[in-house]
């Protein structure tokens, strides 16, 4: 998921030098830019949360920036709720064949996500990508 940065937009070319704008108050310098098919482009930072309906008001929120990196540092997260959390859902970055599979493999949990357009070229990611077609996954 995607979070608009609070204050100004510092645009990437100028953040990629450094340079900020003498009028520019109020910058969140750790913010960066990251595109989702929800959000589009969007200066800020990225998170996911899980939560399970087992076990009430379990859950976790992970800040992070929007590097590109989500779906591993997701993968990495999941670790210590295997068994409790049957679902994650998270935003089209997270559209990642090898997430999907090692989700459903190691930690008995399914992946929901929105899979990117004009993707589906191989074999795996159309199998992918009848799964979340189906129903169940569509409701959450």
């Amino acid at each position: 998921m995607m979070n608009k940065a609070k204050g100004p937009v510092w645009h990437k070319k100028q953040k990629d030098k450094g340079i900020v704008p003498k009028k520019l108050r109020g910058l969140d310098k750790e913010a960066t830019w990251g595109k989702s098919n929800a959000d589009g482009w969007v200066y800020g930072h990225g998170s996911f949360s899980l939560t399970s309906h087992k076990v009430p008001f379990l859950g976790s929120f992970i800040w992070m920036k929007n590097s590109g990196n989500e779906a591993k540092k997701m993968w990495l997260e999941t670790g210590h709720c295997k068994g409790l959390v049957d679902y994650v859902a998270m935003d089209s970055k997270a559209d990642d064949y090898d997430l999907f599979q090692e989700l459903i493999r190691q930690r008995q949990m399914n992946l929901v996500t929105s899979c990117r357009r004009k993707m589906d070229r191989s074999e795996k990611r159309q199998f992918m990508m009848r799964i979340m077609a189906q129903d169940k996954f569509k409701q959450i």
